[in-house]
């Protein structure tokens, strides 16, 4: 007991990129730009689909979750990480750290389970347009949507929890942009086997299972798409489903191939570049790509802007 107390850290240094230190003013601004950019997006998006009762339908209410989760999920990591260029080598408590593992993970889970739902619901709505409406209820809806939340933050809970409890006693330095659990795992001085295997099990059945799940609706949806006479439709249904999947390609490559393994880390610079993918360029490609491609989101956003024109100049 004497020992884990003497080796129990309070504190995290983070290093994050050391060899870019020199340009950290440049790369905060545009951090922080992407930042403001996601937020702006998200929440215009979320604003029109929650304004617009048009808009009122279980596809759209899955897009304004999204948006809802995607700006939970950069806030959890994107403000640590922009003082961190400002302040080199930025210290984190051990509590916070663990905290913001969890939210980070649970957040993503949650995407992740999202996703999935909305890839069922475009597979109902494209292959059973008929039952369509009878299926895809408002109930079902809500339902889907807390299913997705209740799985997301339960989920890590065994991985936290057995990371709080390691000790940590040859450094505190995590190669990292933000406390994540491969990185943390790397830094403890006992063996960490159990950690490791009980993240693969867990990580492998979120993140492979949902992946697979939505790799199975494409593919019906493709096949359904394949069936449609008309060149016009044909394209138009082809360029959504496109836009949809590079989306899902690049956020399920990137954290499959972070957290879905049997070792501790890979190369710890190249899980940041990774992490910077996941946590910085996809939210901000989400809105454009799942909100603002979509037609009648645009033309909600016309008809609003109209609105307020024809009111400026009534005034």
């Amino acid at each position: 007991m004497e020992h884990w107390n003497q080796s129990r850290v309070t504190e995290f240094i983070l290093v994050g990129f050391p060899a870019l230190y020199s340009y950290g003013p440049i790369l905060f601004c545009c951090l922080l730009l992407a930042y403001l950019l996601t937020i702006i997006g998200n929440m215009l998006v979320f604003t029109i689909i929650c304004l617009d009762t048009h808009l009122h339908k279980p596809m759209y209410c899955f897009i304004g979750v999204l948006s809802i989760l995607e700006l939970w999920y950069t806030t959890v990591n994107i403000p640590k990480m922009l003082i961190n260029l400002l302040k080199p080598r930025e210290s984190i408590s051990f509590t916070n750290c663990l905290l913001q593992t969890y939210f980070m993970h649970s957040l993503g889970v949650s995407e992740c389970y999202l996703l999935t739902t909305m890839a069922y619901d475009r597979y109902l709505a494209i292959c059973h347009p008929l039952r369509y409406s009878s299926i895809m209820t408002s109930k079902l809806t809500i339902q889907l949507v807390y299913t997705c939340f209740i799985a997301g933050f339960v989920s890590p809970v065994p991985e936290v929890m057995l990371i709080s409890y390691l000790p940590f006693c040859s450094s505190n330095e995590i190669q990292h942009i933000f406390c994540d659990s491969p990185a943390l795992l790397s830094l403890a001085c006992t063996d960490t086997s159990v950690n490791v295997l009980v993240d693969f099990i867990i990580n492998g059945f979120v993140l492979l299972g949902t992946f697979s799940c939505i790799m199975i609706s494409y593919i019906m949806i493709i096949r359904a798409i394949m069936k449609i006479r008309t060149p016009g439709g044909r394209t138009k249904a082809f360029s959504t489903c496109v836009s949809h999947l590079a989306v899902v390609l690049v956020f399920f490559s990137c954290v499959i191939f972070m957290y879905v393994r049997l070792r501790e880390s890979y190369s710890l610079y190249y899980d940041r570049v990774l992490a910077i993918m996941y946590t910085v360029l996809t939210p901000i490609f989400n809105p454009i790509i799942y909100s603002l491609r979509n037609k009648e989101i645009r033309n909600v956003i016309k008809r609003q802007i109209c609105k307020r024109r024809d009111f400026r100049n009534k005034r």
